[in-house]
């Protein structure tokens, strides 16, 4: 079922979708923007109901086509509206070039901490300071790929996990991988009350990450490459270890540390449990 066609530039749920790139925006509409074949599949395959489809025929390949078939599906109980639009205007709306023609407004996800699932051997990732959207969207590419319990950003530092270019640096596993925000205190309080060790990175340790239990449950702290971590996670971290930098750079990228970490933690695991190898 289509809701209906648009061709003009001008139309009101136009300029709604171009206003939602404002992150004062999203916030105020608890709305933001999926975009892309494969984001979209992945957004649907999560139990996503989004709010609309913006769908461009001529841009549709075989896979956009069966995604759009499912959209017609929600759209046909009332759940969502459908707009068929023109190349010119696709192109208004888009944030990128390749999109297959596909783009959904959909409503921003719980990330309550309380709402985080954990297994009987938690391993979760803590992001401090993560400005820049691709950051966060290659760090939970790596979650995902990692198997990890969930990821957590601190509030009050610039995150946007709803930004689209945090959906489209991680290939839509956002609607995939357990994600939470709230203040270091909370933050703090939780994984106490959980129990889980707090591993800090940061490259003042005399420790290396790969000289320290990540068997056990555990959580690893990570903050951006201008900054590090605040002294806050350091006064607080059971163990601070550093990643070790031979050149003149004294910082990896902040996805390519947490994806380190992470996989050190696997390795460990896997070696200690083979059988958790799927």
């Amino acid at each position: 079922m289509i809701t209906g066609s648009i061709s003009s530039l001008q139309n009101g749920r136009i300029k709604h979708v171009v206003r939602l790139r404002q992150r004062h925006y999203r916030d105020e509409q608890q709305t933001t923007v999926v975009e892309g074949v494969r984001e979209v599949q992945r957004t649907l395959a999560a139990g996503v109901v989004p709010h609309e489809a913006f769908i461009c025929p001529e841009l549709l390949d075989t896979q956009g086509k069966t995604a759009v078939a499912r959209l017609y599906t929600l759209a046909q109980t009332g759940q969502m509206r459908i707009y068929e639009v023109t190349t010119a205007v696709f192109a208004k709306i888009s944030y990128r070039e390749e999109s297959g023609g596909l783009l959904l407004t959909i409503p921003y996800l719980n990330t309550a901490l309380e709402q985080l699932p954990l297994s009987a051997n938690p391993l979760l990732a803590v992001i401090e300071g993560a400005e820049k959207p691709g950051n966060v969207g290659a760090i939970l590419r790596t979650a995902d790929g990692a198997g990890v319990d969930g990821v957590i950003l601190t509030q009050g530092d610039g995150a946007d996990l709803h930004n689209p270019n945090v959906i489209r640096a991680s290939l839509g596993t956002l609607f995939h991988v357990p994600t939470a925000v709230s203040d270091n205190h909370t933050i703090l309080n939780w994984l106490q009350q959980h129990h889980l060790q707090i591993i800090a990175a940061t490259p003042q340790a005399e420790l290396l990450y790969t000289a320290v239990d990540l068997t056990q449950p555990c959580a690893i702290i990570a903050g951006s490459e201008a900054h590090g971590l605040s002294p806050f996670w350091l006064a607080h971290a059971q163990q601070q270890v550093a990643i070790p930098m031979r050149g003149i750079a004294d910082s990896l990228n902040l996805s390519i540390s947490v994806a380190l970490l992470l996989y050190e933690a696997v390795r460990q695991r896997v070696a200690v449990e083979p059988s958790c190898i799927s």
